[in-house]
């Protein structure tokens, strides 16, 4: 499979990147520093908070499925996530290609957003613990979660095939190669995943057209 890869050098994109080659996929990554990139990775240098239309355009044509990770990693990048999904989208519809599967986070359920104001309180996969942890976690990455909420909203009004990946927080523990996936909501008190788990799950999805259309939750 054709395969382009949005944030291939973040901590789970480049996960995804390694599986996806080490599966025989033919992976083109998107990426601020190609510098970062493992040697003789094809790639197309992006620029995600500003994008061109044209370089986005050029740099999706031909792919069978586009995989994002994109998210910011602190104040500066903040509302990258919406920006660069949305010149994907856009990228994608001009160049007919359909598949599209983005990284988001467990809480965004939960995240109100002027498309979709009246999300529920609660996830309902979310135990009395995490009921009590995930407003302060909400409280405490406000600005990137509105940013990743406004993103799904583009993904889900985009016209694609999309699937929306929600996991709860990352490790860096080793794979356990096994995970709970639910449709629409988290996993029963699904609280971590490993992120070579994540890049799997997200792997996972691309090839399947049966995930298109649907918000997973992915968790132990």
């Amino acid at each position: 499979m054709k395969l382009v890869l949005a944030a291939a050098t973040g901590a789970t994109g480049r996960l995804v990147l390694e599986r996806a080659r080490s599966s025989g996929h033919d992976v083109t990554a998107l990426v601020r520093s190609p510098a970062k990139l493992p040697p003789g990775v094809p790639h197309a240098r992006i620029d995600f908070s500003a994008p061109d239309a044209e370089a986005f355009a050029g740099a999706v044509a031909g792919a069978d499925a586009v995989v994002s990770a994109l998210g910011a990693t602190g104040k500066a990048d903040a509302g990258v996530a919406r920006t660069g999904t949305a010149a994907l989208v856009e990228a994608m519809r001009a160049t007919g290609v359909r598949r599209l599967v983005v990284l988001s986070a467990a809480p965004i359920g939960t995240v109100p957003t002027l498309r979709r104001p009246d999300k529920p309180r609660y996830d309902p996969g979310d135990g009395p613990l995490l009921r009590l942890v995930t407003p302060i976690v909400k409280w405490a990455l406000a600005e990137h979660y509105a940013d990743l909420a406004a993103m799904e909203d583009v993904v889900l009004d985009s016209g694609l095939d999309w699937t929306v990946v929600r996991p709860p927080r990352l490790t860096d523990a080793a794979p356990k190669g096994a995970w709970r996936t639910e449709v629409g909501r988290n996993p029963r008190n699904g609280s971590t995943i490993a992120r070579s788990d994540l890049a799997a799950a997200m792997l996972d999805a691309a090839l399947d057209p049966g995930a298109a259309g649907k918000i997973l939750g992915v968790a132990y």
